[in-house]
C-alpha cells in the first residue's frame, strides 16, 4: 500500500521554462529506473512553475528516491534552472484510489 508521498515545487527563472520541462522529461525515464517509486508525476503548476509529485510504499523507498539520481540531478542544476532552491514537503498519504485503468 502506498503510504508516503513527496512534493517538489519549483520555479524556473525567466527564459529557463522549457528547459525545466526538458529536465522533467529526462526525469521520467529516471523514475522508470527507481524500482521504489511506484507513482511519480511531473507537473507544471503555472507557466513557471513546476512540481514533481512521487509515492512510495515505505520510508526506505522515499528515502532512497531522496538520494537517487532524480534527486542528484535536480540539486546539480537548481542553481541554474530555477529561481531558488526547491521546497521538498513529506506527505503522509491518507487515502489512494486506483482504478488500474492507469
Amino acid at each position: 500500500m502506498i503510504k508516503l508521498a513527496l512534493f517538489a515545487r519549483f520555479e524556473a527563472k525567466p527564459g529557463k521554462e522549457k528547459d525545466v520541462a526538458a529536465f522533467l522529461s529526462e526525469g521520467l525515464r529516471m523514475a522508470n529506473q527507481e524500482a521504489k517509486t511506484p507513482i511519480w508525476f511531473a507537473l507544471r503548476l503555472s507557466p513557471s512553475v513546476f512540481g514533481v509529485f512521487d509515492a512510495f510504499h515505505d520510508e526506505t523507498g522515499r528515502q532512497a528516491h531522496l538520494t537517487g539520481e532524480i534527486a542528484k540531478a535536480l540539486m546539480a542544476n537548481a542553481e541554474a534552472l530555477f529561481v531558488g532552491p526547491p521546497t521538498i514537503d513529506k506527505i503522509d498519504v491518507l487515502g489512494l484510489k486506483n482504478d488500474g485503468s492507469v
